[in-house]
């Protein structure tokens, strides 16, 4: 069975909301970008790359968390973040049940870890890796006038 089979087995065998959040979180990641690949790793938790790990997706008793392997580096206008805050590397979103899904958010945060995996560099942020610092800049001078 190749990884995304397994997903889909990992998520039909949840039959409360934590298989609908997961079903629906999995349709962000792949919207937010086209070239992420599935995996499956530790023993059974869902893994999403792209130019090296982007988050795990794992569904716990009261909840659904998502945590990103370089949470810390990633910017979180949106606060998305609500959990591993106190971490060195990982910050995670921890979704229950009832919870909404803010998916601009989450598909940007998607966008970023993508793009500080392609940048490769530390010390580079997420935004100049997209070339976003720039525009960031020019629109505020705009505005200045």
């Amino acid at each position: 069975m190749n990884p995304s089979e397994r997903i889909d087995k990992y998520i039909a065998a949840l039959t409360d909301w934590r298989g609908q959040m997961l079903a629906n979180i999995r349709k962000i990641i792949q919207d937010a970008d086209p070239e992420i690949i599935e995996q499956w790793k530790w023993m059974g938790s869902p893994v999403f790359s792209h130019h090296g790990l982007i988050l795990v997706a794992n569904a716990h008793k009261d909840k659904v968390k998502l945590t990103f392997s370089q949470g810390v580096n990633l910017p979180d206008p949106d606060r998305i973040f609500n959990a591993g805050l106190q971490g060195n590397k990982w910050r995670a979103i921890d979704l229950h049940e009832g919870d909404g899904i803010n998916a601009r958010a989450l598909k940007n945060m998607i966008r970023a870890a993508a793009a500080y995996n392609l940048a490769g560099l530390k010390g580079k942020s997420p935004a100049n890796a997209r070339g976003l610092r720039a525009k960031v800049r020019k629109e505020a001078k705009v505005r200045k006038k």
